[in-house]
């Protein structure tokens, strides 16, 4: 492919390499793979390679995901010249040696969260990336949706007053029964954390992102529903569980308000529901991402259900609502909004609200002062 480079801004401190279409490559082929995939192409990217845990069938792997080639090793495709864009998409153990080796090699990197399984290699991630001048981001995609950043947009503004209580849940079921199985169940591969770990810092990155607010002291506890887990088929022998399926947490920010969140993998019927209440002094505002093209906003006198596109939207939300009004967009869209930024940083326009390695840091060190309060069952303050 013809490479046509031209000089671009900096960005990290070096000159970030503008090109007439990213070329990216994926490494881990599941769901979430195939998600990344799908948003390349809709940010005009060229999906060059994709690798997987072997290379058996890669070429048909390649072909379903609309890839130029399958590469033969994860090693293989980072190191590729032809190259630009790594996307991290494997279990979580995998992804700070991938992501180390791809900053070594000088390519800008999409890493699924949590970044790293532990704060301390996290770090060290934020600085390669800070030494290599390239973009780095961590798919914390939530932010994505055009009420959230309207929701955004009026904290910012001080309309409802100053915040006093955030509060909300993220709820799933795809774990709760003993025949449920997946790799993140296992402490070795997953990390020490899994529910908090895997959708709770979601739901505070997103907490954060649209307040302003900082968690600064938090208490947590966990609870292990389901203590043993059988994999399907003749003779599978009971696996102990090290693991939570649900933790709850109480916090305080650094701006006077206090919070609680119920994060839960065991809760039947819940698919992804991902609830926030944001309480002021005025109004409270509420986003449901089962339900996200409505912003729900009560006052004392009135409530009102903001639409994603009704006019007079903040120029963030208006930017990221892509499809008419009446055409809901959902988690996908979202996606392609964050890959499509990543791109642009590239080109060396860093777009609002680009969630960057420094927030899977910020979640990394979240996720150990939960891990710290439920061992110590007091209060903790993350590090900073």
């Amino acid at each position: 492919m013809p490479d046509s480079r031209s000089t671009a801004p900096t960005f990290g401190g070096v000159r970030a390499r503008m090109t007439s279409s990213m070329r990216s490559g994926i490494i881990g082929l599941g769901f979430i793979g195939e998600v990344h995939a799908r948003a390349v192409r809709a940010a005009g990217g060229t999906l060059v390679a994709v690798a997987d845990a072997t290379a058996d069938g890669i070429e048909d792997s390649a072909q379903r995901l609309g890839a130029e080639r399958g590469a033969a090793s994860a090693e293989e495709l980072v190191t590729s010249p032809d190259v630009d864009v790594v996307h991290i998409c494997t279990p979580n153990h995998l992804h700070a040696p991938l992501a180390r080796l791809a900053l070594e090699a000088g390519k800008h990197v999409i890493c699924e969260k949590p970044l790293a399984t532990t704060a301390a290699d996290a770090a060290e991630l934020v600085e390669l990336a800070r030494v290599a001048g390239v973009v780095a981001a961590v798919p914390f995609i939530y932010r994505y949706y055009p009420t959230v950043r309207e929701a955004r947009a009026r904290v910012a503004s001080g309309a409802g007053g100053p915040v006093h209580l955030v509060h909300g849940s993220y709820l799933q079921d795809w774990l709760s029964t003993a025949k449920d199985q997946n790799w993140r169940v296992d402490p070795a591969i997953g990390g020490a954390s899994r529910t908090f770990a895997d959708i709770g810092v979601h739901w505070c990155d997103l907490v954060e992102f649209a307040t302003g607010h900082r968690i600064v002291s938090l208490a947590a506890n966990f609870v292990t529903a389901v203590p043993e887990r059988t994999s399907s088929g003749d003779g599978a022998v009971p696996q102990h569980v090290a693991t939570e399926d649900a933790a709850t947490l109480i916090f305080e920010t650094d701006r006077g308000a206090i919070g609680s969140l119920v994060v839960s993998q065991v809760t039947p019927g819940r698919k992804n529901r991902l609830w926030i209440s944001i309480d002021g002094a005025e109004t409270s505002m509420a986003f449901d991402q089962e339900l996200p093209e409505t912003l729900w906003i009560g006052g004392r006198d009135e409530t009102t259900l903001v639409h994603r596109g009704a006019v007079g939207l903040s120029e963030d939300a208006q930017r990221l609502s892509v499809l008419p009004a009446g055409h809901p967009q959902g988690y996908q869209e979202c996606f392609n909004g964050f890959v499509a930024d990543v791109y642009a940083a590239v080109g060396g326009a860093v777009p609002r609200g680009l969630p960057l390695f420094e927030d899977g840091l910020r979640a990394a060190r979240l996720t150990e002062a939960v891990l710290d309060s439920v061992r110590s069952r007091s209060w903790v303050e993350p590090v900073s």
